[in-house]
């Protein structure tokens, strides 16, 4: 291997100068580009791709090193890695900032790719470029396109007129993860209105039951983020049934979870696109007022539970299917057509929603749950508990627990009221049709009567053109004739093109496994079945719900069309915490970025990669310190300064490190050995931070080692500054490659393989341990290597520096870490 530093000049770490020949060397040799090998342990580690936005900021840099570290320590330690990248290039962003720039989408998008690619390539990313994917080229979504329509013939895919979230800004649909908590847009933060028009879904519902048991079987994914995915599928177990309606119209047709309180509906609610609330608003002008406001009101749940509840009497009652009572009903903002029947039984005196309205529009509120054995009052607030729980006031029902009670009213409602036990599921299917240009077109064409027919595999894909001018925000290929004008299937028949455009979520919810296996014939081949699922997936975790179940989802339905085997996509999951700076998220509105690509130009991509591995653990928020930053170049050059301080002594040296004796040299090496027991331990974690202190400590210790030219302690340090080097090169790669060079190998470190743990290196008859006192260091001890807890903690507490820090308190506990620290609480 070429020696990159060979004169004078080139003897201090000069990281513009090697990180460029170190990153030439790695594409010169095609480093990261990878097969299968079945003879080989197979590592797939993935960060969520990025948009295209033109530049890299700190949130990416920390979450590709990440991925980066990853990588090139499962390399290490033999396996066959893959890690891809690629580019998430549809969506709004790219075809707003080409309205405004007034230029082709594709080409703001093409050129913003070009420029970030040559940022990820600086910072050093053992990336295989050559399964870059780019999702708004039609080698990569014609695939999709097929399979939509695979999922259209099998009916899994559907129109149908429905009730939406659109952004009157962006002037497209919005899925419910996309609007935020106040009910605006989540890019273009407009107040979201509620519209009814032609949408295209598929049947995640289809799959809601396996979705939600498989969250078991990841036990490498966060506990937060599964969470959040079994809230958001939400399955329950209830009744569904009706209620006649007065004047003769359709019954209102509701579903409970607590068919127990049916004895206490005192009103009802329909959405307010509800057929019966638009029959009874017809000859009613303040009543179509109201209902207007209430599909321009927030959407989101979130937002829902907190605003104020608003509603209008409709004129007409339902009749209560037990009782026989006249229920008045009501529009409500807070009941949405989307979710449930568009009509819900409100029962005020046992769920706090329905309270609420009640008491403001004085309807009466009855107690029919009471806690067994006692009492309670529904005056102040509704009682919503069903634990050991008894009915009152229910008339043929009283005095049952609630699970008797909920058996013996969906019984009677089963036989007297249309009514049937259901599980039912809070998720929704999937509208992925977008009203937008700059998106992936919809692979289906209408006939005059307005008939689908998908597109024929033949005649994939449907080319988006990308030349197009625009008129606003309204998508140009409206008013395209060129794009509109074709032949149904097979015919010569005039057909209209479909010119809606899928969400970008479409194209993320696979691309993972097309870089397993990118080919121009086919969707996947028998590659993808050797990567998947991936090993290591890494991104943030407000891609819980929008992203990672849509994935989860879209494998399924790979897999049944037979295209995987695997039954989840990700074996383990890394959600990485946000940057901060000053305390707060970075962010341009704030002003308060930090430019990744100065740092690098100032000190180097190392320098910036090693900052972002040891500020914080991965999982936590980090925050930016300029002063940390010039801390690890600080560092990276001291590194440097000790190979070639004993380089050329460790290149002559001929002696077997196993063999040294001498007493200072053993404990060098027992240092280095401890340090590298407590990395294994800690890659493993992913604790990269305690990683490199552990090799600060390891410095710390070399540069006060004295060699003298003896030849036992010249082949400890020579093994010292090579396991090092190893340790370090995940995490800062130039430098690494060259040092490594530079101690004579004739392989590059990236595949030089993980040091490897000399257990007879441990043994020694002392070790060093960390005294704290309240959990701040305050001593370190020597303590004999064979002493037990009782002994540790004694020579702890006797050692004059922890007796000042105690101000003689006495102990409330003594906690030791075996090998590493005692700490003391006072």
């Amino acid at each position: 291997m070429q020696r990159l530093m060979d004169t004078p000049e080139q003897q201090q770490y000069q990281p513009h100068e090697i990180e460029p020949q170190v990153q030439a060397w790695w594409e010169q040799h095609d480093s990261f580009k990878v097969v299968e090998d079945p003879d080989k342990q197979k590592y797939y580690c993935l960060c969520m791709f990025p948009y295209p936005s033109g530049q890299l900021h700190m949130g990416h840099v920390r979450n590709y090193t990440i991925g980066d570290v990853v990588s090139r320590y499962q390399r290490m330690l033999g396996k066959n890695v893959l890690q891809p990248m690629g580019w998430d290039a549809f969506g709004l962003p790219a075809e707003n900032a080409a309205i405004q720039n007034k230029v082709p989408a594709a080409k703001w998008t093409y050129s913003n790719i070009e420029y970030m690619k040559d940022q990820f390539k600086r910072m050093g990313f053992a990336y295989d470029w050559s399964r870059e994917l780019t999702t708004c080229k039609p080698d990569y979504y014609k695939w999709e396109q097929w399979f939509f329509t695979q999922l259209v013939k099998k009916d899994l895919a559907y129109k149908k007129m429905a009730v939406v979230n659109w952004d009157p800004v962006e002037q497209t649909v919005l899925a419910n993860e996309q609007v935020n908590a106040e009910g605006r847009g989540w890019r273009s933060g407009a107040m979201v209105e509620r519209r009814e028009i032609p949408q295209w879904f598929i049947r995640i519902t289809a799959y809601a039951e396996e979705l939600l048991n498989e969250i078991d079987n990841l036990p490498g994914w966060p506990e937060p983020v599964k969470t959040m995915q079994r809230n958001w599928i939400g399955r329950s177990e209830g009744v569904e049934f009706d209620f006649a309606v007065e004047d003769g119209s359709d019954a209102l047709r509701v579903y409970t979870t607590r068919p127990d309180t049916v004895m206490g509906v005192t009103y009802m609610a329909v959405a307010a696109e509800h057929s019966l609330a638009t029959k009874h608003a017809a000859a009613n002008p303040e009543l179509i007022e109201f209902i207007d406001e209430c599909k321009r009101s927030n959407v989101s749940e979130a937002a829902m539970e907190k605003m104020e509840k608003k509603g209008m009497p409709l004129g007409v009652n339902a009749i209560h299917p037990v009782s026989g009572e006249k229920i008045p009903v009501y529009v409500a903002n807070f009941v949405l057509i989307g979710y449930g029947t568009g009509a819900v039984m409100a029962v005020p005196g046992h769920d706090q929603r329905d309270w609420e309205f009640a008491t403001k529009y004085n309807i009466d509120i009855r107690k029919v749950v009471k806690p067994a054995g006692g009492d309670i009052e529904v005056s102040e607030g509704a009682f919503v508990s069903k634990a050991n729980t008894e009915s009152c006031n229910s008339g043929q029902f009283d005095g049952k627990d609630f699970q008797a009670c909920f058996d013996a009213i969906a019984d009677y409602l089963s036989e007297h009221a249309n009514g049937e036990r259901r599980v039912n599921y809070r998720l929704r299917d999937w509208g992925v049709s977008r009203q937008r240009y700059w998106g992936c077109p919809i692979p289906v064409v209408y006939d005059e009567a307005q008939n689908v027919y998908p597109v024929a595999e033949a005649d994939l894909p449907v080319v988006l053109p990308e030349d197009l001018e625009f008129h606003g925000v309204t998508s140009p290929i409206k008013d395209d004739p060129a794009f509109l004008n074709t032949t149904l299937p097979g015919t010569d028949i005039p057909a209209i093109r479909e010119t809606d455009t899928f969400d970008t979520f479409f194209e993320s919810s696979w691309y993972y496994a097309r870089f397993c296996s990118p080919n121009a014939n086919a969707m996947l081949d028998e590659r993808a079945n050797y990567w998947l699922p991936v090993d290591q997936y890494i991104g943030g975790i407000e891609h819980a719900v929008l992203h990672l179940l849509y994935v989860r989802f879209f494998h399924k339905l790979m897999r049944d069309a037979g295209l995987v085997t695997s039954d989840e996509p990700f074996t383990n999951l890394m959600t990485q915490g946000m940057v901060l700076k000053d305390g707060k998220k970075m962010s341009k509105s704030i002003g308060n970025t930090v430019d990744p690509q100065a740092m690098i130009d100032r000190f180097g991509a190392d320098t910036v990669r090693l900052f972002v591995m040891f500020a914080s653990p991965p999982e936590q928020t980090l925050e930016w310190n300029d002063d940390a930053v010039a801390g690890a170049h600080r560092f990276l050059r001291r590194v440097w300064g000790l190979v070639h301080k004993h380089k050329e002594a460790m290149l002559a040296s001929t002696m077997n490190v196993t063999d040294v004796t001498e007493d200072q040299a053993h404990e060098l090496r027992a240092k280095t050995h401890s340090m590298l027991e407590r990395v294994n331990r800690d890659m493993v974690k992913f604790q990269f931070n305690t990683v490199i202190a552990a090799c600060m400590e390891l410095v710390n210790a070399l540069d006060k080692f004295e060699t003298a030219d003896d030849p036992e302690r010249v082949a400890a340090m020579s093994e010292s500054l090579s396991i090092l080097i190893k340790v370090l090169s995940p995490i800062v790669p130039h430098i690494a490659h060259v040092l490594w060079n530079e101690l004579g190998a004739e392989d590059p470190v990236i595949d030089a393989g993980w040091p490897g743990l000399d257990p007879d290196a441990l043994i020694r008859d002392e070790i060093e341990l960390v005294v704290q006192v309240n959990g701040k260091v305050r001593a370190k001890i020597m303590v004999p290597s064979a002493a037990d807890e009782v002994a540790v903690k004694a020579i702890a507490l006797a050692n004059e520096r922890v007796q000042k820090h105690m101000h003689e308190k006495t102990p409330k506990k003594i906690i030791v870490v075996p090998g590493r620290l005692v700490n003391i609480v006072v």
